[in-house]
């Protein structure tokens, strides 16, 4: 018996064993060319069990409830030309399992659950590739899984966005990441208020446009732009002189900014809705954030517009020195008059007329009209 065991050549059992047979059940069979087990749970499989059978050639395995074919790997059946895995549980197969089945010519995964996702990518490449096996009515093979697959073909998978290299891909994001940052810093560190220029330079240029298309008319002849500080001047030298004696419609923060409004979008308005606009300025004027906010929109819109929109006044002599720091300022003192309040003396009278004049001059540029009583140099 055990001298006729050892020239077995095929071995088949159907429903016979109840767990995947021992790992010495054929330790005699070298002889073995041909293993059937069939409807036997085999989801336990050793691999062990084919390495008596180096001359293995068929091996079927069907309906044995196998969930993978890892068990391949170290089966060392490099004989086998004929493998039967259909009616199993497997739903994603590695392409590299194949490799150690350099004879393979034949192939049936019928009735099997497949997943078709880029898990089993490089599976139906090498499908769609395999000149040497021949994988049975493969193009009728149906996906299980993921549900919005289910009843799709597994060959009609698009395998082609799973080909990305996730290392590439990781690298090209962290050196954009890194070239954006470096970027951002750059910008912020050297051209943060170019930028800002533009952005409220747009911003002005927009609503100049929406004001002009709806033939809008200015509500003030004057936005008054000053520091909080220099508000008791305002309210006690000149709104009376300018609203009280002389009827200039004018326009201030605290009274008639819009409440609930974004501060850039009441600034805005405020220029555009006005004839002119009159900086008082002093050390503090200067210091401020929203007050420089203030003249850079007046220069813009001055800029736009190529019109007489802007009235310096000084409420405090301040040397050339120290405007200095002040690019934007410096550079429109040069340009143009302006009025100095210190300079007035007791002649009080004669600077608000300057005043009155300046708000009656029309659009016209102006940048040397005689009747403001600063020079035009500084």
């Amino acid at each position: 018996m055990l001298q006729a065991m050892k020239h077995l050549e095929d071995f088949t059992a159907e429903n016979f064993y109840i767990s995947a047979p021992d790992v010495d059940t054929f330790q005699y069979n070298r002889q073995l060319k041909s293993l059937t087990i069939r409807q036997t749970d085999l989801s336990d499989l050793d691999p062990g069990l084919f390495q008596p059978m180096p001359h293995l050639q068929v091996l079927d395995f069907s309906e044995t409830k196998i969930k993978s074919l890892d068990f391949l790997f170290q089966a060392d059946l490099s004989a086998l030309r004929c493998l039967k895995l259909s009616g199993n549980e497997i739903t994603v197969i590695n392409e590299t399992v194949f490799q150690f089945l350099p004879a393979l010519t034949y192939l049936d995964l019928q009735n099997n659950p497949f997943t078709c996702d880029c898990s089993n990518a490089g599976f139906i490449q090498w499908v769609k590739n395999s000149n040497q096996t021949q994988v049975v009515n493969a193009y009728q093979y149906t996906c299980s899984f993921p549900v919005a697959e289910q009843g799709n073909k597994l060959l009609d998978f698009d395998i082609l966005s799973c080909w990305m290299d996730v290392s590439f891909l990781c690298f090209i994001s962290s050196t954009c990441l890194v070239v954006l940052t470096l970027l951002a810093s750059f910008f912020y560190h050297f051209l943060r208020w170019q930028l800002a220029y533009a952005y409220r330079l747009f911003l002005a240029l927009l609503y100049d446009s929406r004001m002009r298309k709806a033939g809008a008319r200015h509500l003030y002849d004057a936005f008054i732009s000053y520091n909080v500080d220099d508000e008791a001047w305002v309210y006690q030298e000149m709104l009376p002189v300018l609203e009280g004696e002389q009827g200039w419609r004018l326009c201030l923060h605290h009274r008639d900014f819009q409440p609930g409004k974004p501060i850039v979008e009441n600034i805005t308005d405020a220029i555009y809705s006005s004839r002119k606009t009159i900086c008082v300025i002093t050390r503090r004027y200067l210091q401020s954030e929203w007050c420089s906010r203030e003249i850079q929109m007046a220069s813009f819109r001055l800029f736009d517009e190529q019109k007489d929109v802007l009235v310096l006044l000084f409420l405090e002599e301040i040397p050339a020195h120290q405007l200095s720091p002040y690019y934007r300022m410096r550079k429109l003192v040069k340009k143009r008059t302006y009025l100095s309040w210190p300079k007035a003396g007791q002649h009080t009278g004669v600077f608000w007329q300057n005043v009155g004049r300046a708000l009656e001059t029309g659009d016209a540029p102006t940048e040397t009209a005689d009747l403001l009583t600063g020079p035009a140099g500084c």
